[in-house]
């Protein structure tokens, strides 16, 4: 018999692993960050007593609300249990939002119909790009600096523009975390960029790589892979997921010589937020939003 309960914080950590095994380069404390931010926002399955499969529905505010996360342990696929967790966990999340709420999900293209079916519309590609070699390209910006030294509104300012809801509490904590690096670029006072940089897999990721312009946005790039050189002795390759909607910072990254190795498609149901999406170079997270 199979049940929909709330998930348990040791099933996360199953779940990162699940997704470490499908080759989705989960962060190495993806789980613990994750679970900090929204301890009730993970829904789990199980058949037969056994844990089965799960996901995230967060809450980042009234108005927006993230699926991801979604596994089903290969065992039990193709018998209907993920459709029903899937369903269960966008009813739930819709629960937790105010009436008119906005989810969104990306969506690897073989569940695109799927999600489409469930009142999810296309909005974006977000494109996987690895640089294989980073040292070559690890110079820090002389206008790099810790991201801890700006102050909440200045991170703010510039996260709110290229996301749909108020996250600076998780920001820090998130760019704070172990075999993490944070830094911002600045004009004088004003914070002209941001990114940070945690340990994957196989490598590191970077994300969010949020910036006023693609010039920023690659000496963040750069300045963060050089933070990193000293914990990264066999030259570990940096992957960064960029939209589409910003073909500036496609072609950033296509000129800059880095290999596109995944895809997924950015979906909404209901109303798709204003962002700028001409400032995301790079997004936080494929898991939460």
């Amino acid at each position: 018999m199979s049940v929909l309960r709330k998930l348990a914080y040791p099933e996360l950590e199953k779940l990162v692993s699940w997704a470490r095994e499908e080759g989705w380069e989960p962060g190495v404390n993806d789980a613990q960050q994750f679970w900090a931010y929204d301890p009730e926002g993970f829904l789990a399955c199980e058949e037969g007593g056994q844990f089965a499969g799960g996901g995230a529905i967060i809450r980042h505010s009234d108005e927006y609300g993230f699926m991801g996360l979604f596994i089903v342990a290969a065992q039990h696929r193709g018998h209907g249990l993920g459709r029903k967790l899937w369903l269960h966990r966008r009813d739930t999340l819709l629960e937790r939002l105010a009436p008119n709420g906005a989810i969104g999900l990306d969506g690897v293209d073989a569940m695109v119909p799927f999600y489409a079916a469930g009142g999810f519309v296309q909005a974006t590609r977000h494109r996987r790009f690895c640089l294989r070699q980073p040292g070559e390209r690890a110079v820090m910006a002389s206008s790099a600096v810790p991201l801890s030294g700006i102050s909440d509104e200045a991170l703010s300012g510039l996260d709110r523009q290229c996301f749909p809801a108020d996250r600076t509490t998780f920001l820090r904590r998130w760019s704070e975390q172990a075999s993490a690096k944070a830094l911002a670029i600045k004009n004088g006072e004003q914070v002209l960029g941001f990114g940070v940089i945690r340990r994957c897999t196989s490598g590191w990721r970077i994300g969010p790589l949020f910036a006023e312009s693609v010039q920023v946005a690659d000496a963040l790039f750069n300045s963060l892979s050089e933070s990193v050189k000293d914990d990264s002795p066999d030259d570990l390759p940096i992957f960064v997921d960029v939209p589409d909607a910003n073909q500036e910072g496609i072609k950033w990254v296509i000129d800059q010589g880095l290999e596109e190795v995944f895809g997924c498609e950015r979906m909404y149901y209901g109303k798709p937020p204003e962002i700028a999406h001409h400032k995301i170079f790079g997004v936080t997270t494929l898991e939460i939003g």
